[in-house]
C-alpha cells in the first residue's frame, strides 16, 4: 500500500483522512520521528496548508505529504475567526466554542451563519496540489454531541444536528475535509502523479 505522510498528530484528523483515503497508508509525522510545528502565518487557509505540506515533504526527503488548514468563518462577524480559528483564544476547544457562542448570543438564526473551510495540500517538495472543501451551517446555542473534535460540537447543520451528533460515516459523507480530499484524488488522477 502506498504511503502518504500526514503533517498532523491529531488522532481524530488522521482517522478521518484514513477513512476517506482508504487506498493509501496514512503515516503521521510522529511515526517517522519528525517533530516540527510549522507556523501558520499565511493570510489564507490555502497558503497555510501549502506551506505545511511543502515544509514537511522536504523534511521527509520528498515523500508525499498531506497537510491541511481549516477553520470557521462567521458571516455576521465579518468572517471571524477565519485563519485564526485555532489561535484567537488560548484554551481548549470547548473554551473557544463557548466564547464563539457568547459572541453571537441573542442573534437570530440567519445572523448565526457559519462556514467551515478546509484547505488540503499534497506535496512531495517538487509538485504541490491544493484543494478547498466547504460546508455551511449555523452556530448552535450550546455545544452538543460526543463525536468529533474542534468546532464540530457547535457547528449546526440545516437538519438541526451538530457535526458532533453525526456518526463518523455520516460526517465523512458531508465533511469539508472529504470534499477537499476527493478533489485531491481527482487531481492526482488527472495529473498522473505517481505516489
Amino acid at each position: 500500500m502506498k504511503e502518504i505522510v500526514i503533517a498532523s498528530g491529531n488522532e481524530g484528523k488522521i482517522k478521518e483522512v484514513q477513512e476517506i483515503l482508504k487506498d493509501y497508508k496514512i503515516v503521521s509525522i510522529k511515526d517517522l520521528g519528525v517533530d516540527v510545528d510549522v507556523e501558520e502565518d499565511q493570510p489564507t487557509f490555502k497558503l497555510n496548508a501549502i506551506k505545511k505540506a511543502e515544509t514537511i515533504a522536504n523534511l521527509v526527503k520528498g515523500k508525499w505529504c498531506i497537510a491541511d488548514d481549516s477553520g470557521i468563518e462567521i458571516e455576521s462577524l465579518n468572517g471571524f475567526p477565519g485563519v485564526y480559528t485555532k489561535r484567537w483564544l488560548n484554551g481548549t476547544d470547548r473554551e473557544r466554542n463557548l466564547q464563539i457562542i457568547e459572541k453571537v448570543k441573542g442573534f437570530p438564526k440567519n445572523k448565526r451563519k457559519i462556514k467551515y473551510t478546509t484547505a488540503i495540500a499534497l506535496s512531495n517538495g517538487k509538485h504541490t496540489i491544493c484543494e478547498l472543501g466547504t460546508i455551511n451551517g449555523f452556530v448552535s446555542n450550546e455545544p452538543r454531541g460526543e463525536n468529533g473534535f474542534g468546532f464540530d460540537e457547535i457547528f449546526e447543520l440545516d437538519n438541526g444536528k451538530t457535526l458532533s451528533e453525526l456518526t463518523n460515516e455520516e460526517k465523512n459523507q458531508i465533511s469539508a475535509r472529504k470534499k477537499a480530499l476527493e478533489k485531491i484524488k481527482q487531481s492526482l488522477i488527472s495529473n498522473k502523479y505517481e505516489l
